[in-house]
């Protein structure tokens, strides 16, 4: 079956916000069973949402909108969706009741009448209680499809979402499974593994799709299908990835919905006993953040210095003056000796740096435009590696932070 997601506001369109929701309600409806046909951004204009609907109900059976249903003049789904559905707003008296205590509770200003207008809800729609705010979730029936109306208010959305609306619809249709399952590569690029995989692909059965992802230095291989019967699903989809993973051992680092990277290095750290410090120059800090933002990351996760001005990199790390002038701040020599001191200073097993030239300017350095330099320093050895990878700055500085990972990764094997 067939969803189509209808997201509303010019906050959207211009670009001053990112659409997260409609991420978030592709991934939510996708493991229900309910495929996306379509994603539409669209004004909150009375006319630009009714031409939507008129267009998406001849083809999907679940449509999702977000967005327009705040307490202000411009906030017109609401309202929209009353003359749309022949209908009129009635006070909800527990909906009220709800943002009068939102406001008692947690509002420092005074109720308004605007905001006790959005008790108004349409008579034919079944209300859908927003826990977190004072817009609430609509649900209307048209024959056999279904026309949902939700806050554009990222948490509040997933929060209706996840407790309300998913149940529903599980509820509501009898659903084929679609199953995704995606393999974490790193360190070869998509033409590489794809040359690889030529005879393995050419074999798959034809109901099973694979689809390459690739992104900065990692590529991930996706393998999709659906049916009636989720075991058989799972069996057969999985008996490929076995005979997939052969052909990937060195560059496979797991699976993304099971765990991501920073997870594995984490667990390897841990199961190891040793611990990590790092120096970031040009990745600012980024590596770090990836890697702490996993519960427990405290256990193998000494600190970070991120020397970024060359001084920095002299008065707080102790790299010598004499070694940057002989090899360029932005050279292996230098990325090795800030992962010897930062493993010092922190008394970390081991100490990991990274220091380059992701432009658009040189800086202090002559070296090229993209290029990095990683270092990892243990007790017994210090290994580094020199990379180009482009001239496109952000590029630049998250493929770094990619390789920093694998690099540490592979370290730990």
């Amino acid at each position: 079956m067939k969803a189509e997601l209808i997201t509303i506001g010019d906050e959207i369109l211009i670009g001053q916000i990112v659409n997260t929701n409609a991420v978030f309600l592709s991934k939510a409806l996708n493991k229900i069973g309910i495929e996306i046909a379509q994603i539409t951004s669209i004004s909150d204009d009375k006319e630009a949402i009714i031409k939507t609907l008129d267009d998406t109900v001849l083809r999907a059976q679940v449509v999702i909108l977000t967005g327009g249903l705040g307490p202000t003049k411009d906030d017109l789904t609401k309202h929209t969706l009353c003359e749309y559905f022949n209908d009129t707003l009635i006070e909800n008296k527990e909906i009220l009741a709800h943002i009068e205590e939102i406001f008692a509770k947690y509002i420092t200003t005074p109720i308004n009448n605007e905001n006790r207008k959005q008790a108004l809800l349409p008579s034919k729609a079944r209300v859908l209680k927003n826990e977190h705010g004072t817009a609430s979730g609509m649900w209307f029936e048209k024959g056999d499809q279904v026309i949902i109306s939700l806050p554009g208010v990222p948490f509040e959305m997933k929060s209706l979402m996840t407790n309300k609306v998913i149940p529903a619809l599980q509820d509501h249709y009898t659903r084929p499974f679609i199953l995704h399952k995606t393999v974490l590569t790193y360190g070869l690029g998509e033409s590489v593994i794809a040359e690889r995989l030529i005879d393995w692909e050419n074999n798959l059965p034809k109901d099973i799709k694979l689809a390459y992802l690739p992104n900065l230095g990692r590529v991930r291989l996706r393998l999709s299908s659906k049916g009636n019967d989720e075991a058989l699903l799972l069996k057969r989809v999985n008996d490929q990835i076995d005979t997939l993973l052969p052909f990937i051992e060195d560059i496979f680092v797991g699976f993304e919905d099971e765990t991501s990277l920073e997870i594995r290095v984490q667990e390897r750290f841990i199961a190891q006993g040793k611990t990590l410090a790092i120096a970031e120059s040009c990745t600012g800090g980024l590596i770090a953040s990836r890697l702490t933002k996993n519960p427990g990351s405290s256990a193998f996760f000494n600190g970070a210095a991120i020397t970024y001005h060359t001084q920095s990199k002299i008065d707080v790390l102790g790299v010598s003056e004499a070694l940057i002038k002989t090899h360029s701040v932005v050279s292996e020599a230098v990325a090795a000796s800030m992962a010897q001191q930062v493993r010092k200073k922190f008394n970390a097993t081991i100490g990991v740096a990274t220091t380059g030239n992701a432009g658009p300017l040189k800086g202090d350095s002559d070296a090229e435009i993209g290029t990095v330099c990683i270092a990892i320093a243990s007790e017994k050895e210090t290994v580094t590696e020199k990379f180009l990878f482009g001239i496109h700055r952000e590029r630049v500085v998250e493929k770094a932070v990619n390789k920093a990972l694998e690099m540490i990764y592979k370290q730990l094997e």
